[in-house]
């Protein structure tokens, strides 16, 4: 999965960094245990329960030196699940943990069982992931992709609206259009205020906008002629593209200005059963990650990215301000 902005280079191959991790991980799981006892987190009625398949990866995965991994629902079910198992077997191996994959219905899910701590740790949109800080104190950013530092979104349109390539957005105006999940930073928020800037009312598409719910659904209303355009992030876009899996109705419209966005948060609760190096643990896992390795580069190829970089809360100043204009944090 390739994306159109260049790849920083990667970290090279650490093996070595590897076994230490997984000694220092096993460790503190112990001490953890020892100190806490187990952690039975309540299932919530919002949460779909996890396929056969999502086993818990790595030791004492129902226990307090566990971590309970989640994800914002904005692909394909199966995607998701290919996905981050493979990242829970990835993280469990390298850090000696326990690591569950647990997936969520929506988005408003994803936030609300990172606050109650039943999630640990999340991989958020830009929004999502700022919402979630607002209402988590203590919530810490860990890693970020190399291409989430200029991420962006792509407008598309069935071919029928006759259309060429543009980046004056002010024809959209007068089209059916559907966005993502109406938390969705790069299916929502952010093309919403590129739409304003030119003049465009984001809710004021003929009968209103839709809300499709994730990208892969966004394409598929395009395709059918059920919206005239829409908006979904670049890299499902540039993904589905390489993959084949793009209706040849659907064509590339515009492309948005660059904005930070899809980030890891970890919740304190982590922190306060597993140690207080867990960020720091969390952060030399994803960095470390090489394309050197055939391992790592499965779990980087289906994340997107060529390398996972260091990230700041204040990244998503931008996100947070357009936010609290559209009147979606609290």
């Amino acid at each position: 999965m390739q994306h159109s902005s260049s790849v920083p280079s990667v970290l090279p191959a650490a093996p070595t960094r590897r076994r230490l991790l997984a000694g220092l991980g096993a460790a503190a799981a112990a001490g953890a245990l020892a100190a806490c006892g187990g952690r039975t987190s309540p299932v919530s009625p919002s949460v779909d329960a996890p396929p056969a398949d999502a086993s818990p990866a790595g030791p004492s995965a129902s226990s307090g030196g566990a971590l309970t991994v989640g994800a914002i629902p904005d692909q394909d079910p199966e995607v998701l699940q290919r996905l981050y198992g493979l990242v829970a077997d990835s993280m469990a191996d390298a850090l000696g943990l326990g690591v569950t994959y647990r997936p969520v219905t929506d988005y408003a899910a994803a936030v609300s069982l990172f606050r109650t701590g039943d999630l640990d740790l999340v991989w958020f949109g830009g929004l999502t992931g700022v919402q979630a800080r607002r209402q988590t104190p203590g919530a810490v950013v860990v890693a970020q992709r190399d291409i989430d530092e200029d991420f962006r979104s792509v407008f598309v349109v069935n071919e029928a609206t006759g259309l060429a390539p543009s980046q004056d957005l002010t024809p959209l105006a007068d089209l059916r259009f559907t966005y993502g999940s109406q938390t969705s930073t790069s299916g929502f928020l952010m093309p919403a205020s590129f739409l304003t800037e030119q003049g465009v009312d984001p809710r004021g598409f003929p009968g209103g906008p839709g809300f499709s719910g994730s990208h892969d659904a966004t394409l598929q209303l395009v395709a059918s002629g059920s919206y005239e355009a829409g908006v979904l992030n670049e890299q499902v876009w540039l993904a589905r593209v390489e993959a084949g899996e793009v209706d040849p109705a659907v064509q590339l419209f515009s492309r948005t200005p660059p904005y930070h966005d899809y980030h890891w948060l970890l919740g304190p609760d982590a922190v306060e059963r597993l140690g207080e190096d867990l960020p720091e643990r969390l952060q030399d896992y994803f960095l470390g990650l090489s394309a050197d390795d055939p391992d790592d580069a499965r779990v980087l190829e289906l994340f997107g990215a060529g390398s996972f970089v260091e990230a700041r809360a204040s990244d998503h100043a931008q996100i947070e301000a357009v936010g609290e204009q559209l009147g979606l944090l609290r």
